[in-house]
């Protein structure tokens, strides 16, 4: 076997969708369509503070390994957050940024990162970009929502560690709504149907809507439900309508979209990717506020539709410990981290390790709090 080559390339137009979805696989995120649609569309670019310098690994010019790389200016739309560790930088005199990440931009959405097919080409990317990052002279590495086999890979190579949590739903070959609904302890799930009753009592009725059935109307609806939950937290969002439109275009089976209507007029929406038999959710909003929606929209369709269509599993994205009272259990996350300067690395090592303990313990904590009877825990 022939030794492997590295380049770097700032754009996926550059590297052959098809050589590059034979190592992403089925993750929707990680696909060359959803990364060079948030590129084109202009959300992550230069411009925005993600700079994509994508490292690609070829031997004999067949793409063997790639690693999505963007040299980062800020710490924002990433989810793991260092925000403490930029001040104690900045207190020192010294600078956090440029940094590093590997990371599919805005999205807490676990997956495969060293991009290989074996654990010595992991092995090879997990060194390829320590020594990105010692060239970019930049102050850290981080790699965030890696897959078990990525985190292995990165810890075997020095990388420290960094435990999260988020809450998913597992789909236990339930034949319906009410067989999952059934497994939960009976306060729960009273609580639920209630809560359930209480939408449908102010007239709101749902459509899935998925892949073709997505019209241009639905998901330009869905796009002011987007913004509008960015702007009660008077902030920005992050992605384009044009961003969501060339998905729709070009992978439209990625999309699922649960619409709640009221005698036919829209009031709601939440955005859901697909892909790998795993649904994740992602985005929502509404034009009005009805006590549950958030609940129901986000959630309890989500997975009615997931247990319709045999999908194994139901991400709900980043925090939220009130996902458990709808079944979604806490679920640890990874990242993995390298620091230039060794005083820095030997602190924030210390800090991790305490970080962790505490982590586990919280997991602990919540685990025995899942509203499932005992049998289902």
């Amino acid at each position: 076997m022939s030794a492997p080559e590295f380049t770097i390339v700032d754009s996926l137009a550059e590297v052959d969708p098809a050589a590059w979805q034979a190592l992403a696989g089925d993750n929707p995120t990680l696909s060359h369509t959803f990364l060079e649609a948030l590129h084109a569309t202009g959300c992550a670019s230069a411009a925005t503070g993600w700079s994509p310098r994508f490292l690609l690994m070829h031997r004999d010019d067949t793409l063997c390994g790639a690693l999505p790389l963007y040299l980062k200016t800020h710490s924002r739309g990433e989810y793991v957050f260092d925000h403490s560790w930029a001040d104690a930088f900045h207190r020192h005199g010294i600078p956090y940024y440029p940094k590093l990440l590997s990371a599919v931009p805005f999205t807490p959405v676990t997956g495969s990162r060293l991009l290989a097919l074996t654990p010595a080409d992991r092995a090879l990317l997990a060194r390829a970009a320590l020594q990105v990052a010692r060239q970019l002279e930049t102050s850290s590495l981080h790699i965030l929502f890696p897959e078990e086999a990525d985190k292995q890979a990165l810890q075997a190579e020095g990388y420290l560690l960094r435990e999260g949590v988020q809450f998913h739903w597992e789909n236990h070959g339930y034949a319906d709504l009410d067989a999952f609904l059934a497994t939960m302890k009976m306060e729960k799930r009273k609580k639920l149907r209630q809560d359930r009753r209480r939408v449908r009592d102010t007239g709101i009725d749902f459509t899935h809507l998925a892949g073709a059935a997505i019209s241009d109307e639905a998901l330009r609806f869905f796009y002011s439900c987007y913004v509008s939950t960015y702007e009660a937290h008077y902030s920005t969002p992050y992605l384009s309508l044009a961003f969501f439109q060339r998905l729709l275009a070009d992978t439209p089976d990625s999309l699922m979209i649960v619409l709640a209507h009221r005698a036919g007029t829209p009031v709601a929406a939440a955005l859901n990717l697909v892909g790998g038999n795993v649904m994740y959710g992602r985005y929502w909003g509404t034009t009005e506020f009805v006590s549950g929606l958030h609940f129901e929209t986000c959630y309890v369709q989500s997975i009615e539709y997931c247990i319709r269509h045999g999908i194994d599993r139901f991400e709900g994205g980043a925090q939220g410990v009130h996902k458990m009272s709808r079944g979604l259990v806490p679920t640890p996350t990874w990242s993995a981290h390298w620091i230039a300067d060794a005083r820095f690395a030997d602190a924030i090592g210390d800090f991790l390790e305490q970080e962790t303990a505490a982590m586990n313990d919280y997991i602990d904590e919540l685990s025995e709090h899942v509203p499932f009877k005992d049998t289902q825990k």
